[in-house]
C-alpha cells in the first residue's frame, strides 16, 4: 500500500495506554501493508539510550535521540510509531520541527487511573520515595498544547482510540482514506 512517511508520537503518563494503543495501531497498519517501525520508550532506553538517567537533561537527550532515528526513518517513507512518556513540551516541539512529518497523540488518563493500571508497581515505589524523578509524582509532565489527536483511555475503548489515530492519518494525507483495516 502506498503511504507517506510520518512519525506518530504517542505521549502521556506511565500507565496511560501508550504501548497498548501503539501495539494495536501497529497491527492495523501492518494489516494495510504499511512499512512501519515501533520505537517504544522502554526498549529504546535499554538499547539506544542506555546509560542515560532521568534528569531533565538526560530525558531531553533521550527524546532527541528517538527523534533523530524517527526522522531518518520518516524521510525514507516509514511510518514510525513512538511510544514514550516524553514529559517536556519544548523538546517534543523541537523534535516535531526537526522531523516535519509529525503527528502528536496525547494519550491521557487521570493520574489515579494510571496508578491503578501500574502492573510494575512504579507509582507505588515513587510514592514511597524508592524511585526519584518519577514523571507525574515528583517530576512534571507537560501535556501537549495542541495534539493532533487526544485519546482519553479512561473514557474510550482501545478500538475507538486507534480509529481516531487512523482517521487523522488519513485526513492528513499519510494514509489513503477508506481502506478497510
Amino acid at each position: 500500500m502506498e503511504h507517506r512517511g510520518v512519525t506518530v508520537w504517542l505521549t502521556g503518563l506511565s500507565g496511560a495506554g501508550k504501548s497498548t494503543i501503539t501495539e494495536a495501531l501497529a497491527q492495523r497498519l501492518r494489516d494495510r501493508q504499511c512499512k512501519l517501525e515501533v520505537l517504544d520508550g522502554d526498549i529504546v532506553r535499554t538499547n539506544l539510550t542506555k546509560g542515560l538517567g532521568f534528569s531533565k537533561e538526560d530525558r531531553d537527550t533521550n527524546i532527541r535521540r528517538i527523534g533523530f532515528v524517527s526522522h531518518l526513518l520518516t524521510r525514507n517513507g516509514v511510518i514510525v510509531l513512538v511510544s514514550a512518556i516524553s514529559p517536556y513540551r519544548a523538546v517534543r516541539e523541537e523534535v516535531r520541527a526537526t522531523i516535519g512529518d509529525f503527528m502528536e497523540v496525547y494519550v491521557s488518563a487521570p493520574l489515579e487511573v494510571c496508578e491503578s493500571r501500574d502492573v510494575k508497581g512504579l507509582y507505588k515505589k515513587a510514592r514511597a520515595g524508592e524511585i526519584k524523578q518519577f514523571t507525574g509524582i515528583d517530576d512534571p509532565y507537560e501535556p501537549p498544547a495542541n495534539p493532533e489527536v487526544n485519546c482519553e483511555t479512561h473514557k474510550e475503548s482501545l478500538d475507538e482510540s486507534v480509529d481516531k489515530v487512523i482517521a487523522k492519518l488519513e485526513e492528513m494525507g499519510y494514509l489513503p482514506a477508506g481502506v478497510p483495516a
